[in-house]
């Protein structure tokens, strides 16, 4: 139930992230740079989303952002500012203040809380703008949005034209004030899956504006404060069923134990619900009177947020990796972030030309998430820090012919065909680090270079006792016993398993002497791909290798 816009957030991530975070290595000059840009653009998002109710930036953003720049402030010295409200025109005073609700960090802090207090409730946190409802004498008389607690914006214009929202009410309820959530009705709406869908931003834009909208028929309220309403939960609910706010009823439920929170909270993140969702609230049926409810100070309720979809983190470095085709990844290493449990401290960004197009350098902040298997991904830059240095990519071209042969340019494209060499040649235990080793020690000239190493060559190798060159000896002469298919795809051959298992029984020769039309009637070989298989078969560097391994005695290579 949002409140004064990320403040609550914001200050609680705050101090959560300042006992953990790391303070920039910035001059003071470049501090007080930073400090201030991002400050701007925090009032800047701030002011428009008052304004026209979405400033173009999430609210876990927008709270992370704001957490990070007082995280700023705190290491150099500056003032922990409470962010500002906005200056609200045609204030109109709330009856009974919103308290807002306190955010808990995790299932303790929830239990911790829960402890002692009784006959408790939970409810879903529904994602969308608070407001205060007013009836008199059966009719709505004052429609209010949350503002800063206290007061807030008229919306009673509005509130009278959305057909969810009853215009009158009869009982108890004739005369009362009304606390909920004006929301956008999305049925069948899953969490998990589909997250907030900026309905938040959607709720707020139309009730600011001044022109009308069809939108408000898709908005509907969660109610879920009566103040000074009957002393029983059970009685509340019932009767604002009745009046026509059954959301209420239908989505909140008694909770005794912690574990009783958490199935709800599970339960509510996964499955269809008629709104978005960022949490689950408890709170107690029991309240005090409206008279002492004050901003901030809710006491008897509380949140527990879903964890964000999205967290910033911070880039360390740069680091650019050749692969064995000859392509160019780029890898960011970030300041760990913790992110659906799962501590995320490297994200890949793709290739050169994705990394230039997303102007990415270290010290900017990184929207990241987890994709499909959990694996972490970039959406977006959050942050641009304004230094720009960035390493300087790999010199040279690669593509899937160079690199055959050592040297010092070719070395990270080099590696990468070692380790695939050891997949295919089945070099169970040789990886990058003891490649790394051997072609220090032995100084490669080519990718099977390691195929003369004798066992007392492997014995003088730094780090090399005998027992594990005599096992690593065993493997390379063992790989030398490989059929003629297993060497082809360790050389790199652009062929896929099923066209490769084809070739058995072929030798080298004759597949020098096959025509590009031949190698098309091979499974799911097209004219591409033969062509592909021609340029290969013709490279100076591929013969040199193939007869390199006929002249050890490989088979298939000799004659």
């Amino acid at each position: 139930m949002i409140g004064i816009r990320g403040i609550l957030a914001v200050l609680l991530t705050a101090l959560t992230l300042s006992a953990q975070a790391v303070c920039p290595a910035w001059s003071d000059a470049r501090a007080i740079q930073e400090i201030d840009r991002l400050q701007r653009q925090i009032d800047e998002w701030n002011d428009a989303y008052w304004q026209s109710g979405g400033s173009g930036i999430s609210d876990d953003k927008f709270d992370q952002l704001s957490a990070e720049l007082q995280q700023w402030r705190r290491c150099f010295g500056n003032p922990v500012e409470v962010p500002a409200l906005p200056v609200l025109k045609g204030e109109q005073t709330h009856p009974v203040a919103h308290t807002g609700v306190k955010k808990m960090k995790d299932s303790l802090a929830v239990s911790q809380w829960m402890q002692g207090k009784t006959d408790l409730w939970a409810q879903p946190k529904v994602d969308g703008v608070a407001m205060t409802l007013v009836y008199r004498d059966g009719t709505l008389v004052q429609a209010i949005s949350r503002g800063n607690g206290r007061a807030g914006e008229d919306w009673t214009r509005k509130a009278l034209q959305i057909p969810a929202i009853p215009k009158t009410l009869q009982g108890r309820l004739a005369n009362s004030v009304l606390q909920g959530e004006l929301f956008l009705r999305q049925e069948g709406h899953i969490q998990q899956q589909m997250g907030g869908m900026n309905a938040r931003s959607k709720v707020a834009g139309v009730m600011l504006r001044k022109a009308d909208s069809t939108l408000l028929n898709e908005l509907s309220v969660f109610i879920w404060a009566w103040p000074d309403g009957p002393a029983h939960m059970s009685e509340r609910l019932t009767l604002l069923r009745e009046a026509g706010f059954s959301l209420v009823g239908d989505y909140s439920r008694p909770v005794k134990v912690i574990s009783d929170v958490t199935t709800l909270r599970q339960h509510w993140f996964t499955t269809p619900l008629p709104f978005a969702t960022d949490g689950v609230v408890i709170r107690a049926e029991k309240e005090p009177e409206s008279r002492h409810w004050l901003p901030g100070e809710g006491n008897w309720v509380i949140a527990w947020k879903y964890p964000p979809a999205t967290q910033i983190a911070e880039v360390k470095s740069i680091e650019f990796s050749v692969g064995r085709t000859g392509k160019v990844a780029v890898v960011a290493h970030l300041v760990p972030v913790l992110l659906d449990d799962k501590q995320v401290r490297r994200v890949n960004i793709g290739s050169l030309k994705r990394w230039q197009e997303q102007d990415i350098a270290p010290g900017d902040r990184l929207n990241i998430s987890l994709a499909g298997q959990g694996i972490p991904r970039v959406d977006d830059v959050a942050w641009r820090t304004t230094d720009r240095t960035k390493p300087l990519p790999p010199e040279g071209t690669f593509d899937s012919l160079t690199c055959y042969w050592n040297s010092v340019q070719c070395q990270p494209q080099f590696l990468a065909r070692l380790l695939w060499v050891s997949q295919q040649l089945h070099l169970d235990g040789v990886g990058e680090s003891l490649w790394r080793q051997l072609n220090e020690s032995h100084h490669f000239a080519h990718l099977f270079s390691w195929l003369t190493l004798s066992e007392t060559q492997l014995q003088q190798t730094p780090g090399f006792s005998t027992d594990r060159a005599r096992q690593v000896w065993h493997k390379f002469d063992l790989a030398k016993q490989q059929p003629f298919t297993q060497w082809l795809q360790a050389m790199g051959m652009p062929l896929n398993q099923k066209a490769l298992s084809s070739l058995a029984g072929f030798t080298w020769q004759q597949l020098e002497q096959m025509k590009e039309e031949e190698w098309q009637t091979l499974p799911m070989t097209g004219k591409t791909k033969a062509s592909q298989l021609m340029r290969w078969l013709d490279d100076s560097h591929v013969n040199e290798l193939a007869q390199w391994l006929a002249e050890q005695g490989i088979a298939g290579f000799k004659d």
